[in-house]
């Protein structure tokens, strides 16, 4: 977990062009996940000069690559990764499409199904006090809140992530999640079987060192899923 952290730090500080997070948005994001996540600071500071190349060593050489795919039953899978050898990502990610009875499919072939928003999550047991919040950050600029099993998902656009986020810890309330996602615009429900199918591989791909983060359609039976998440 640490190394992925990392690495998103490092790559936010080269790809944003500064290692300051006042000044660079993606960076401000991948710290503040890194702390939700218990890294250390030490650990943070040396990724942002890692991106940087302080200390006369260079930045590090990493790429970002995307890879796009199917599920069993037909979900779509969007991985994000960051590597620094995409042959052996692109090796590593292809195996376990085929063990876990997916398929790698060509670039495009499902990001048209996606949309970049930022997701805020914050659990909330009453509802009440969910529907306030969720109006308090419509408000604040949000585009759409989803309550459901005590969780208050709150999506936005990118760029107002952080001043939604703002206005919801004001409350006094603080969220478990904030990040830049990627939501799919429809969802495929999935059977029993396949969902089960479809929750392990996800989590293989996710297991994988350059994988950082996987997407997906797919929707799960709220019976299997409670019982994938109980046995795992």
């Amino acid at each position: 977990m640490f190394t992925k952290l990392s690495r998103d730090i490092t790559l936010a500080v080269r790809e944003g062009g500064s290692g300051d997070p006042e000044m660079n948005f993606r960076l401000r994001l991948a710290i503040d996940k890194a702390k939700g996540n218990n890294m250390p600071q030490d650990n943070i500071t040396r990724a942002i000069k890692r991106g940087t190349g302080e200390g006369g060593e260079g930045p590090e050489r990493l790429d970002e690559v995307t890879y796009e795919g199917y599920g069993p039953g037909g979900g779509a899978i969007l991985l994000q990764a960051v590597t620094p050898n995409r042959n052996r990502t692109a090796s590593d990610v292809r195996a376990a499409f085929n063990r876990g009875g997916g398929n790698l499919g060509e670039s495009g072939c499902v990001a048209w199904n996606f949309d970049t928003k930022g997701v805020i999550n914050l659990e909330i047991d009453e509802e009440d006090r969910a529907e306030e919040l969720g109006l308090l950050a419509i408000d604040a600029g949000a585009e759409d809140i989803i309550i459901e099993d005590g969780v208050l998902e709150v999506h936005t656009a990118p760029e107002t992530l952080l001043a939604v986020k703002g206005v919801l810890e004001a409350e006094g309330v603080s969220p478990s999640s904030a990040e830049i996602s990627m939501v799919p615009k429809t969802t495929v429900m999935l059977g029993a079987k396949e969902a089960e199918q479809t929750l392990r591989l996800l989590d293989a791909l996710e297991e994988l060192a350059d994988i950082q983060k996987a997407y997906t359609s797919a929707d799960f039976p709220p019976e299997v899923l409670s019982q994938y998440q109980a046995d795992n």
